[in-house]
């Protein structure tokens, strides 16, 4: 039966089995001013999330619970991932670019124009299983100094793009988007999931995330709307090994089937910018919401970051 618990909304049925509503949705650390973009390192047993206002990238210790500053300055990093060799890859608002992070810590620049063009800001980024890396790149961090430096637009536009692994070029997947933002592929790769949220600019603007159809050489078709936020934007998402998509809006985080269905949500007391599925088992769900950094168990495992 469908029903609010004081952590969790249970709208469809289906929902019942992939929470424990005796789970706790526990604080980890407060104290940013818009938490983004954690990725969780299995080796380290730690996590990483960007604090883009303060310009700096914060580190949570899984066998401690304590919180430091991995980098400060950070570029106003917004989206990271982690790729299949264990490094950091992270959309960097400030620097207009992609940046790797290596094994000795040093900074390798993927990417940092296209056609000589800089981007506006690139905001999320995911790593498919060929090392392609694949990143969208709306303009929130070139309309003001809050999240990055307030400039005009080199492109005029706000694309989805690929930077391949083998070549280093760079190429635009989907050009239809008002404010491309968060992207995850499916765990078999066949689709990818972009949400837009046009709407924090434009009245009446998309809110809502769309789904493509991805081919063996990396192009896309497709691109139907999958769902519509019911509750402020998508901004960030993840999937676990069934498919279901685990996506950030303005009451919680709000768990779709595969064919669109809302199953329900975990309710958070901030608005929530964006997830990772991490821990040994990877059935914990990191929550960033605005100031804060949250975390719950699931009886469910998400799928390897993509």
């Amino acid at each position: 039966m469908a029903g609010v618990t004081e952590r969790f909304e249970i709208i469809d049925e289906r929902f019942s089995t992939l929470v424990k509503t005796s789970a706790q949705v526990e604080l980890l650390y407060q104290g940013c001013r818009w938490a983004e973009g954690p990725a969780y390192f299995p080796a380290g047993r730690y996590l990483v999330w960007s604090d883009i206002p303060n310009d700096r990238m914060l580190r949570w210790d899984e066998t401690t619970g304590t919180v430091g500053v991995f980098r400060e300055p950070a570029g106003f990093s917004n989206g990271n991932t982690v790729d299949r060799q264990g490094r950091l890859v992270t959309c960097e608002h400030g620097n207009r670019r992609v940046t790797r992070t290596e094994h000795d810590g040093s900074l390798t620049v993927l990417t940092d124009n296209f056609g000589g063009k800089r981007y506006n800001s690139p905001n999320d980024v995911v790593v498919k299983s060929d090392g392609s890396v694949w990143f969208t790149d709306p303009a929130y961090g070139i309309d003001s100094d809050y999240e990055g430096h307030q400039a005009d637009s080199e492109i005029g536009a706000c694309h989805v793009y690929r930077w391949d692994a083998t070549t280093g070029d760079v190429r635009i997947v989907a050009d239809d988007f008002v404010r491309p933002n968060g992207l995850a592929f499916s765990p078999d790769e066949t689709r990818l999931y972009v949400s837009d949220t046009g709407s924090t600019h434009h009245r009446g603007g998309p809110r809502h995330m769309r789904v493509f159809d991805v081919a063996p050489d990396g192009t896309l078709s497709g691109g139907s709307e999958f769902a519509t936020c019911t509750s402020g934007l998508f901004d960030g998402f993840r999937l676990d090994t069934a498919g279901r998509i685990w996506a950030s809006a303005a009451d919680g985080v709000h768990c779709y089937h595969p064919d669109g269905t809302l199953l329900g949500k975990v309710l958070v007391p901030e608005t929530v910018a964006n997830v990772e599925f991490g821990g040994p088992r990877r059935n914990r769900l990191f929550i960033a919401a605005t100031t804060s950094l949250y975390s719950v168990l699931l009886p469910v495992n998400g799928a390897l970051r993509r």
